[in-house]
């Protein structure tokens, strides 16, 4: 299992990799706003657990391992991107997608892709939730600046 911040390195050379042919450490560097050693000592340890291929001063190659962990990882993140844009959360929601993804479960993960679904699927539902929570927001109902009214 990986920790959260090699989760971040994997998706990014990942989504990189995507768009680019070649994938280099200084790429990464840029995109996550780290320096170079930090991405070396990250790819040291992805390449230890066989998640990509690195051989100094060349691109990066994810394996199928860390191709198919990317895929997973961009897929997770989109799910909660959606999620906090479907229930309308007035967050900055890549910083709030940041801090939820790397400590909710898989089935978790499934419950709100499937809602989610749901509420895309069924508009008239998220327009009735959207209609509620406004409600329960106007009322000054729920938790308010971290304490309950």
């Amino acid at each position: 299992m990986l920790s959260p911040s090699l989760e971040d390195y994997l998706e990014e050379i990942y989504r990189f990799s995507l768009n680019n042919d070649v994938v280099r450490v200084s790429d990464i560097a840029a995109c996550l706003g780290v320096t170079m050693p930090s991405v070396n000592n990250a790819i040291r340890k992805l390449s230890s657990e066989n998640y990509l291929v690195y051989k100094k001063y060349r691109e990066l190659v994810l394996t199928d391992k860390g191709r198919k962990l990317g895929h997973f990882l961009v897929k997770r993140n989109s799910i909660l991107q959606r999620f906090l844009y479907v229930i309308d959360s007035s967050c900055d929601i890549k910083a709030e997608t940041e801090a939820m993804e790397h400590y909710l479960s898989i089935p978790t993960i499934w419950a709100i892709e499937s809602l989610v679904d749901f509420f895309e699927l069924n508009d008239e539902c998220a327009q009735q939730f959207l209609k509620h929570s406004q409600k329960r927001k106007q009322q000054g109902l729920g938790l308010v600046d971290g304490y309950e009214k």
